[in-house]
């Protein structure tokens, strides 16, 4: 018997004793068969074109509808192989309904409906949500800001190179948390007082932030860092302060009680030495 894999596929003669069912009717397998061979096609043919596998074509062609899997599936492989060998499907499914008891019931449309009432609904944006989390990063937000403005207040310390009173912890002065005015240069009354055998030196930052370094008589660095747009650094030292501005422009200096006049330019890059007496630039 032909399996549909050979070449004699082609010839009607190889083929197994066909039964005839219903007075001349042939079966659907038989049919099915017989329309392959005259379209010249093999069951590799018709599987490759359909993509029904090779063991249910045979089995249908055999009158087998069980590997098919249920009436349903096997009306569907009936319609596709019949359009592949070129057959009108309906006299073949007609055919397998008054076989195997009918027209399958088509599926009741109840659950579909039944699915369909008991989806979540949808719902719209939770705005109360979104307000709550708006008004917690504004929070978040002035907090950060207050917290900030303390820590980049005017401050004023005084740093001593060679005196006992060097290694005491520098204290700082936290600034009123409301937004502060802009505060006037320092007089020179505000350091008039300095000690007269020693030099003093005040920087300001009135216009930007600048990076400063100072260093006392001995080389030893009294500071290395930046000064935000109003913070101030005092330094004294009882022979010299040596600076360094990053941005002397920037910058107001405050010499053993008089204010130095210069002519700095933004950006401009200073080194500067200080001794007791009457300053002067450089």
């Amino acid at each position: 018997m032909s399996i549909g894999n050979s070449p004699d596929d082609n010839s009607p003669q190889d083929e197994p004793p066909i039964e005839i069912e219903k007075g001349d009717r042939p079966s659907i397998g038989h049919a099915l068969q017989q329309a392959r061979i005259a379209a010249g096609l093999t069951v590799d043919d018709v599987t490759n074109a359909t993509r029904v596998r090779i063991a249910i074509v045979h089995a249908i062609e055999q009158d087998d509808f069980t590997p098919c899997g249920g009436d349903v599936y096997a009306r569907g492989h009936l319609k596709t192989l019949a359009r592949a060998v070129h057959l009108d499907p309906a006299p073949l499914l007609a055919q397998y309904d008054d076989e195997h008891g009918g027209r399958p019931a088509p599926t009741p449309a109840a659950p579909m409906f039944e699915a369909e009432r008991i989806r979540p609904e949808r719902r719209g944006p939770n705005w109360t949500a979104a307000m709550v989390a708006a008004i917690v990063a504004v929070i978040g937000f002035v907090g950060f800001t207050l917290v900030n403005d303390e820590d980049g207040g005017n401050k004023t310390q005084v740093a001593e190179g060679s005196t006992p009173d060097a290694s005491k912890p520098v204290k700082t002065k936290p600034t009123p948390t409301k937004p502060a005015d802009p505060k006037p240069d320092p007089s020179d009354s505000a350091i008039a007082a300095a000690p007269q055998d020693k030099v003093t030196v005040q920087v300001t930052a009135p216009d930007g932030r600048s990076w400063i370094s100072a260093k006392d008589h001995n080389g030893r660095l009294l500071f290395d860092g930046f000064l935000k747009k109003g913070d101030s650094k005092t330094f004294q030292d009882k022979e010299k302060i040596d600076l360094v501005l990053g941005d002397a422009g920037a910058l107001q200096l405050y010499v053993n009680g008089k204010k130095i006049a210069d002519e700095f330019q933004p950006g401009q890059v200073e080194r500067l030495s200080y001794t007791k007496g009457d300053p002067e630039v450089g």
